[in-house]
């Protein structure tokens, strides 16, 4: 953090935003994907001491039939695993190759994959304030690049 320019972006960051939209675009042509569907919602905050917490989620999603999730049907359970998505962590903003990043170092997440992961994203700021995290993967099994883009509004 090095930079009046990063540094401007990590203050800019610190708060909550809401979800407006997850789009995926690939590099083979296909149709973009939106993972929980094109009226997901969700929110990310970012806290002044470097905390961050992320977590969204398939809108209208059904409740379960028992008031705890321990007794309700299996199906159910992972309807609702797979209808959400969550992590949390400390994060660090920084500059790679001229674009303003920020990298989620995650200590908790429904998907204990994701646990002790860097998850970097690139940031980018717009003239009507939203913020844009984007980053990019491989499809896996193939060789085809996915390009994830997160837009969020305060």
């Amino acid at each position: 953090m090095s930079t009046s320019a990063t540094t401007r972006s990590a203050q800019d960051l610190l708060g909550v935003w809401h979800l407006v939209r997850w789009e995926i675009t690939y590099d083979d042509g296909r149709a973009t994907t939106y993972p929980f569907g094109p009226d997901a919602t969700g929110l990310i905050q970012y806290t002044h001491d470097g905390g961050m917490a992320a977590c969204i989620a398939r809108a209208n999603r059904p409740r379960l039939s028992s008031d705890s999730v321990r007794s309700a049907p299996e199906a159910e359970r992972l309807a609702a695993f797979e209808s959400f998505f969550q992590y949390a962590g400390l994060y660090e903003v920084r500059e790679h190759q001229g674009r303003a990043q920020v990298v989620h170092h995650v200590s908790h997440a429904l998907n204990p994959n994701f646990v002790g992961s860097d998850q970097v994203r690139n940031m980018d700021f717009a003239a009507d304030g939203g913020l844009t995290l984007s980053a990019s993967d491989q499809v896996p099994g193939s060789q085809t690049l996915r390009h994830h883009r997160l837009i969020w509004r305060r």
